[in-house]
């Protein structure tokens, strides 16, 4: 027993490293899971991995440590992940390198290369062949010789190749021959001039202009910049190793006919929308809601009346134990356990969407736009990751080289209406707007990106303006993902909210069950007839909510332990009104005396947009502390709950004065959802629109 203990925490700080280097989208991470049997995410983005990952794995019979780090484009910086790759190989000089290159890209991924090989890097590298026809062939045994290190090709996602790869990990360390295009630089030039001695790389970089090189050095004014001189004798070498050992078919590697109308001016967003429109369809409507009723259907025969015969049998029907198991863990639980094939198929299909490229694409229409109120295409790929889980895409924030540009798309990121969020819109939305619940959830969907932009707006102009940024983004071609992997994805998804279910949400319906059902004298409140302590702490808070059109205690008291996690909402509201599945809870909130109830649909979608909008949970704010600070945090709440409540509150009394015309409710969601569109189209048009320039005749 003890021996297996000590080989668990055995340290890997004695085990041999092996650094992970290439640029994005090269198949790095591919790598990293397949020789680790990992399952990091994987996504055609800069700025996927936004920090080191270390791993051993089995190299031929010995254990190297494999660390994958974010992927750069060279040794000079241009955000936080790739200093975070440089730093680490700067500070690894004799540290066996696998770099990784694509095939279809190697002219361009051979620039990291060869820079490593100007530090002295320790390189092997791998040339990964993802597609059964390539657009580019390569002698790889002739640019080997050339290069002067090994040269392996691999297929990162099927495993081939991988025992030349290991056999050249376990080379000795060799010092690699200097690029010969180096002797044209006379970097003796720049060395002459210091009186510590520098090297190769050193020289190279302060030609380049790097800043931390140059800190480090005392460099204030560089008269030795010449990033043009440096840049054309890289790119001569790799045109001539293009002509001698390359193959090419002449195609553009990524390039499709169907860019044609994807990224059309005019077409691109309306082709998002269609394209959620399709997703929420699926999963909230069609294929989604029929496995949901089913999961809920044998949830509810199978273990819901199982575990109540069983506490009647042994608790009786009046005892408290009775009413907490079937209550608290069987009722809530299992009510949030039912939205299970939903959250699976809304990760499926975002997961679908980036692995066939098209997100990339969605990032590269959004620049200009996002540019304009402060942001850069890679806030997109972080708000997109909203979507699914807050706490998540806020690390992903981090990959911003500008400051004020972090703060503002981590504190706009929980506006994004995440999967914990889809259960409250199916659930509350469904009861009262039926079929045209679509609307509701697209328009909360649209809506969290409206106030998102108008506040990125709000801050570009005030307090958090942004640095021009610089916005690198590669094209991978279409392609289909493969079932293993959509397979793996699904079951990460749906393994990581039954985690989340059997930890977070019975401990938290515990707790609301406990203060819900017992007095502030600790006595059961069905015997006594006391106030229970959650009600006395809802009745404190629910005048706040009036003015918003849901001013219950229980209403207020969801809301409050929906700060720990948005799904305890839905299972606090099915404990408070005694239900057991979700259609149940649909019935019980037209009833006014229920717990829990709304008197109209405006006091409905008052809930909703305040749902969507008032707060983080807590997890994502103890991440916002640590990406962005204590200061920038606890001002963001202030915000949000500020921006939730007039949002609502304004949402309440244009619904209120719809239903006194007598519109139809389900024709007011229509409308409101078209005035949500219309106004992000006027907002973009009005972003996009050139802006003109005071004495300029061509603009008056």
């Amino acid at each position: 027993m003890n021996k297996t203990k000590k080989v668990l925490q055995c340290p890997t700080e004695h085990i041999t490293e092996v650094l992970l280097v290439g640029n994005p989208n090269t198949g790095k991470t591919t790598l990293f899971n397949k020789l680790t049997s990992s399952n990091e995410h994987v996504g055609n983005w800069h700025g996927v991995t936004v920090d080191k990952k270390a791993k051993v794995f089995d190299c031929l019979g010995q254990k190297r440590l494999l660390v994958d780090l974010p992927g750069i484009y060279s040794l000079s910086a241009l955000s936080f992940e790739e200093q975070v790759a440089i730093d680490y190989i700067r500070s690894h000089p004799k540290t066996k390198i696998i770099n990784i290159c694509d095939l279809n890209n190697i002219q361009r991924n051979l620039a990291l290369t060869l820079g490593l090989l100007e530090f002295g890097a320790d390189v092997v590298l791998a040339v990964n062949c993802m597609d059964k026809r390539p657009l580019n062939r390569l002698d790889y045994n002739a640019l080997e010789k050339e290069l002067g290190v090994p040269v392996v090709e691999i297929n990162a996602d099927k495993g081939w190749g991988f025992d030349k790869l290991k056999q050249a990990v376990l080379n000795p360390f060799s010092l690699p021959p200097s690029p010969k295009y180096l002797k044209k630089l006379n970097l003796n030039n720049v060395k002459i001039n210091f009186s510590k001695k520098i090297d190769d790389f050193t020289a190279i970089k302060i030609m380049e202009g790097d800043e931390p090189i140059l800190k480090e050095l005392g460099i204030k004014e560089n008269k030795f910049l010449d990033i043009q001189k440096i840049a054309e004798a890289r790119f001569e070498y790799i045109s001539s190793l293009q002509k001698r050992f390359f193959v090419c078919s002449g195609k553009v590697y990524g390039k499709s006919i169907i860019d044609k109308v994807v990224l059309n001016r005019f077409l691109a967003f309306p082709i998002f929308l269609l394209v959620l429109a399709v997703i929420f369809y699926l999963t909230f409507f069609s294929i989604g809601a029929w496995l949901s009723d089913g999961l809920n259907k044998l949830l509810d025969i199978s273990v819901g009346t199982w575990t109540r015969q069983l506490c009647l049998a042994w608790f009786g029907e009046s005892s408290w134990l009775t009413h907490l198991f079937c209550d608290a863990l069987i009722g809530g639980v299992g009510t949030v356990l039912s939205f299970l094939p939903q959250v699976g198929l809304l990760f499926l299909f975002l997961s679908i969407l980036e692995d066939s490229g098209y997100l990339s694409r969605v990032a590269f229409a959004s620049e200009d736009i996002f540019g304009k109120i402060g942001l850069s295409g890679k806030s997109v790929y972080t708000l997109l990751m909203g979507f699914g889980c807050s706490t998540t895409a806020v690390l992903t924030a981090r990959n911003m080289e500008d400051k004020n540009s972090k703060i503002k798309t981590a504190l706009l990121t929980p506006y994004m209406s995440c999967s914990a969020k889809f259960p409250i819109y199916v659930v509350i939305g469904a009861a009262f707007f039926g079929a045209s619940n679509v609307f509701v959830i697209m328009g909360l969907y649209l809506l969290g990106l409206v106030v998102s932009i108008i506040l990125s707006l709000i801050f570009e102009k005030t307090v958090l303006k942004s640095k021009a940024q610089s916005f690198i983004l590669e094209f991978p071609p279409y392609r289909f993902g493969g079932a293993k992997r959509i397979f793996k994805v699904l079951w990460e998804n749906i393994k990581q909210f039954l985690i989340r279910v059997g930890s977070l949400l019975i401990s938290m319906n515990v707790i609301v069950w406990l203060l819900a059902n017992f007095s502030f004298d600790f006595s059961f409140v069905s015997e006594s007839g006391k106030m229970s302590m959650l009600e006395g702490f809802g009745k404190v808070l629910a005048p706040i909510f009036v003015p918003l059109g849901f001013g219950s205690w229980g209403v207020a008291s969801a809301l409050v332990a929906g700060i720990v996690a948005k799904e305890v909402i839905i299972s606090s509201i099915a404990m408070f009104n005694g239900v057991a599945n979700e259609s149940q809870i649909g019935q019980t909130l037209h009833d006014s005396s229920s717990m829990v109830y709304f008197a109209s649909p405006a006091s409905v979608m008052s809930f909703l947009v305040f749902s969507l909008l008032y707060l983080p949970c807590i997890s994502t704010m103890v991440v916002l502390s640590k990406e962005i600070g204590k200061k920038w945090t606890f001002i963001g709440i202030i915000i949000q709950f500020a921006v939730g409540y007039l949002t609502a509150l304004f949402t309440f009394n244009l619904f209120r004065a719809i239903e006194a015309f007598g519109v139809w409710p389900v024709l007011g969601v229509v409308v409101a959802f078209v005035v949500i569109i219309l106004s992000i189209f006027k907002i973009v048009g009005h972003i996009k629109k050139p802006r003109s320039c005071k004495g300029c005749k061509g603009c008056n």
